[in-house]
């Protein structure tokens, strides 16, 4: 599993109000890769507050530093101690020689044309294949392997590269966290003092927006600062408009839910991309007209050359609408119209019609049968009358029901060794439907073959050179790892081509091959 940030938080519920108490041990989940990164994850967020940027989200940030002690060389102690929980929460440091190539050259190049060019900075590629990057106080930045994979030219990634270093010589990280200590301790003022509830609520709406506001003024700042050390340093200054709509085009194409509000955005900490859109076009603008500056898009696509894309194969693959595990020897397939996502925590799904799918595993192995760990307390609002033991492709199997919080669910667990496999279905408005897909779903659990398992091979950034009679189209047709319906649309955005327009030959194209 991964971490992602293409699947919607509106589409999937939290999980967590189906716990009563912590999951049962994992340990054997764990040492073949499935949930990896569990405790690393946990351990991070939990003691990371959001105060740094995340070109799509909400990335990690800073430890808790009170107001008002500020002290030399602060700023790098804390991104020193916050260093080692990125890298584990993020799957590790991706080493490749092409793709550290890539981004080293033009870290110097940036440095030399920043605000501040006495400051240092430790840059990481991320083995995630989230489209991310993000700073940390102290000049450290990060970058994930999938965000180089959705670039398309030297110019972009040093576009992402130029924001995050603004929001280090602008100390963005320093004064949010300030910000958000205060924000939390006026709502902490507010639910103890205020006796009208309602008043209460708003007052502490309105500092949410207020905080989400400060935070929204900060990106802009990077992003006009972003573009302005970029075209100083000699790339193109449109790369950060150009990538950002590639971002927006990404992210829509992994939603499951393209038509639903928009509202989780208006508080997050980045303004909304058509937003930002804008100002970076307008900064560019005021350098000069299109076609200015290094894009140098057949170099770079040469440096990720056979980069992996997609999950790591320690975590699983998802493929299409199949999650497959080689090292575990597993696989199951969601109905269609669920969308998969490999998280660090469990595999989850979701359709446009309200219903999530949680996937993950527990040691099961200190209880005498399948029924006695459904029964076991993990889970809040079982109704007891709904477990029933049975086989899901000759697997002993238990399922069962529960309803808390307005959530209805729908669980399984189906046993192989000491490992137990869970299936969490939930809608607020259980139908026919949402039971049919729940059975489907668990009856497409089963053991890969030995053969199965041999033909899984990890997916890669392939490059190649389009010949004269080439068209997006047939390109296209050589995409792995994408359901057949949707690889032209992922084609188009993974180029930043129009699907409709002809490709000069000799233009480099990157495909996606296992």
């Amino acid at each position: 599993m991964t971490d992602r940030q293409g699947m919607t938080a509106r589409a999937i519920p939290d999980f967590g109000h189906l716990s009563a108490s912590a999951p049962a041990d994992a340990r054997s989940v764990r040492r073949a890769g499935l949930r990896r990164r569990l405790r690393a994850l946990a351990a991070g967020s939990a003691a990371l507050l959001t105060a740094s940027c995340q070109l799509l989200g909400d990335g990690p940030g800073v430890g808790t530093v009170t107001p008002g002690t500020l002290r030399p060389n602060l700023a790098a102690d804390i991104g020193e101690r916050e260093h080692p929980r990125v890298v584990a929460t993020y799957g590790g440091v991706y080493k490749d020689s092409g793709a550290e190539r890539a981004v080293a050259s033009v870290v110097g190049r940036l440095v030399a044309a920043s605000d501040d060019p006495s400051q240092t900075y430790k840059i990481t590629i991320l083995n995630s294949p989230a489209i991310n990057a993000f700073a940390l106080p102290g000049g450290y930045l990060y970058v994930t392997r999938g965000l180089l994979a959705l670039a398309n030219d030297t110019s972009e990634v040093a576009a992402v590269l130029s924001h995050e270093m603004a929001h280090v010589t602008a100390s963005h990280a320093i004064k949010r966290q300030q910000r958000a200590e205060a924000k939390q301790l006026a709502n902490r003022i507010l639910t103890d003092v205020v006796q009208d509830s309602e008043e209460a609520r708003k007052a502490i709406i309105s500092s949410q927006l207020s905080f989400a506001r400060f935070s929204q003024v900060q990106e802009l700042e990077a992003d006009a600062i972003g573009v302005k050390t970029l075209a100083k340093a000699g790339f193109d200054p449109y790369a950060a408009a150009r990538f950002l709509r590639s971002m927006a085009a990404f992210a829509s194409y992994q939603s499951a839910d393209k038509s639903g509000s928009s509202a989780p955005d208006f508080l997050s900490s980045h303004p909304s991309t058509p937003e930002r859109l804008q100002i970076a076009v307008r900064s560019a603008r005021q350098i000069g007209a299109p076609g200015i500056g290094e894009r140098d898009r057949e170099r770079y696509l040469g440096q990720i050359d056979g980069m992996l894309f997609g999950d790591d194969p320690l975590e699983g693959f998802v493929r299409g609408r199949s999650f497959l595990h080689k090292a575990l020897g597993i696989g199951y397939t969601v109905p269609s119209g669920y969308i998969l996502e490999n998280t660090p925590e469990a595999v989850l799904a979701s359709n446009g019609d309200g219903t999530a799918i949680r996937f993950d595993g527990a040691d099961v192995s200190g209880y005498s049968s399948l029924r006695d760990y459904m029964n076991s307390g993990w889970i809040n609002g079982l109704l007891p009358e709904s477990v029933r033991e049975t086989t899901v492709n000759g697997l002993a199997a238990v399922t069962g029901a529960a309803i808390t919080q307005g959530w209805s669910f729908r669980i399984a667990v189906v046993r192989i060794g000491r490992t137990g496999y869970r299936f969490i279905f939930a809608s607020r408005s259980p139908n026919d439907r949402f039971d049919q897909d729940f059975r489907a779903t668990l009856d497409s659990f089963k053991q890969l073959s030995p053969t199965e398992r041999a033909r899984l091979r990890s997916l890669r950034v392939k490059v190649v050179q389009s010949k004269p009679s080439d068209t997006a189209r047939k390109l296209a047709i050589g995409m792995s790892g994408v359901e057949p319906s949707r690889r032209l649309e992922f084609f188009s955005i993974l180029n930043d081509l129009s699907p409709d327009k002809p490709i000069p030959a000799g233009t480099a194209i990157k495909l996606v091959v296992d």
